[in-house]
């Protein structure tokens, strides 16, 4: 393992922060991450312990998904947010070199499981609405459990792919990070060794993992929403299509965020349009993912009333 003098390991790196136009305003961003991210902390929290406690809920395909989504959300948000929020609070933005690997490990860790999770949700949505006789068979206890083991697994083996090629790095001239995390693509850009198979890697193997799950979760909707417009009744079409229009708006957000970070050679990274898009997939999506995928839900609210006590209104 490389490194010139040992400076990656003495020096660290600064953390740009997120820099705004309004320079004015910066002091407004501290209160609204906060708030982002308790909202997002309580929120998968709540869904979590929810479906968790709840036999009839755990037992569903769709809600065991959820319960690992809302894991991997907090997982996601938690690896970026609460070092942003303290580098913003104590004025400090140095973060040290071994700190900024594990925060990178963890960041693509979770953010890989959460894509082939959206992936796997959406294959479930596909089975029950255009196989609802196979769907027992085909979603059955033990091949959800298997989905949801290779979705960690997988999402952990890249992360440790690209944090042992980055460890075998060397950063001997800038320290300065422009972003409020240590990402991929801002590191890359600051090494001062070869760096041609790292991005012949983002370019291969993350294009192909990245657009996997993208292709699968769009493909599913797509047919999804073919079969419901053959249902005959207008308020079925309408339930089905709000549902699937909330689904697709946060797939969207996250994969569309995602490929425009990713999927591109580092030499044409934008800081700070970087910075900007990453809100959308690192604050935003972990945030809305448990009032989309599950607060709207009647069963949820159900096990809501159940848990706190809360009769129906008549």
């Amino acid at each position: 393992m490389a490194h010139d003098g040992n400076t990656s390991y003495s020096s660290g790196f600064i953390l740009q922060g997120f820099v705004t136009s309004w320079p004015e305003h910066e002091h407004l961003l501290l209160p609204l991450f906060f708030f982002m991210y308790l909202l997002t902390l309580l929120g998968n929290m709540l869904i979590l312990l929810l479906i968790r406690h709840d036999v009839c809920l755990y037992a569903s395909p769709m809600y065991f998904f959820l319960s690992h989504l809302s894991l991997a959300d907090m997982g996601f948000s938690s690896s970026t947010v609460p070092k942003m929020l303290q580098n913003r609070l104590t004025h400090s933005r140095w973060i040290s070199y071994t700190g900024c690997l594990s925060q990178m490990f963890f960041f693509l860790g979770f953010g890989n499981t959460e894509s082939f999770l959206l992936a796997c949700m959406a294959y479930d949505r596909y089975v029950a609405i255009c196989s609802p006789l196979r769907y027992t068979v085909m979603m059955n206890p033990k091949f959800c459990l298997l989905l949801a083991v290779g979705c960690w697994l997988l999402g952990f083996l890249r992360s440790l792919l690209y944090t042992l090629m980055m460890s075998c790095l060397s950063f001997c001239a800038s320290r300065e990070i422009p972003h409020f995390f240590c990402d991929l693509h801002p590191l890359i850009k600051l090494s001062c060794s070869d760096t041609s198979m790292i991005q012949m890697t983002t370019l291969t193997e993350g294009t192909v993992t990245m657009l996997g799950p993208f292709t699968v979760t769009l493909l599913s909707y797509i047919i999804i929403v073919s079969k419901v417009l053959q249902i005959p009744s207008a308020a079925g079409k309408h339930k089905a299509f709000s549902t699937c229009s909330a689904h697709l708006t946060t797939v969207v957000l996250f994969f569309g965020s995602v490929i425009a970070v990713y999927i591109r050679p580092s030499s044409t990274y934008s800081g700070d349009k970087g910075r900007v898009i990453s809100v959308a997939y690192t604050v935003v999506t972990p945030m809305l993912n448990p009032f989309i995928y599950s607060l709207r839900n009647s069963e949820i609210q159900q096990s809501l009333r159940k848990r706190f006590g809360i009769k129906p209104g008549k």
